[in-house]
């Protein structure tokens, strides 16, 4: 184990990149255990206020069509969503959460407070995550 002492002195994109290696191998690991990706819960959370079309749960995701396709792909196959003929339009589908994907969505939505220490000042730290991310991230992602 790294001294903590030491890791006073790690530069805060170090902190930053180790912390998040940290959180996901332990999400990764909750959510296999469900039979689950981060991908699919992504979806599975999108889709408890209704039905959608892939792009619209691409754009949400924020993620591309094809990356979609192969998430619901998974999701399907598991019996966590379905898709069926848009009733306006029989060229699109929507995609809905079955049964089975809302009780997967149920098993696994708690997962961030029973994983995860309880941090001091766990608003500031979400305002600080945003920030950055806000700050970084506006030549990768199109916010409308």
């Amino acid at each position: 184990m790294t001294d903590p002492v030491e890791m006073q002195a790690w530069p805060t994109g170090r902190l930053l990149s180790t912390a998040a290696r940290l959180v996901e191998h332990a999400w990764v690991e909750a959510l296999e255990q469900r039979g689950l990706a981060h991908a699919g819960l992504i979806v599975l959370h999108v889709l408890g206020a209704g039905a959608l079309s892939q792009t619209e749960l691409a754009k949400a995701a924020r993620v591309e069509v094809q990356t979609m396709s192969r998430t619901l792909e998974r999701l399907e196959r598991e019996g966590y969503v379905a898709r069926r003929k848009h009733p306006a339009d029989g060229r699109r589908h929507v995609v809905t959460r079955t049964p089975a994907g809302a009780s997967a969505w149920e098993s696994a939505r708690t997962l961030e407070a029973d994983l995860f220490p309880s941090i001091s000042d766990n608003v500031a730290m979400r305002a600080a995550l945003l920030e950055i991310i806000e700050a970084t991230a506006a030549d990768r992602w199109q916010v409308e």
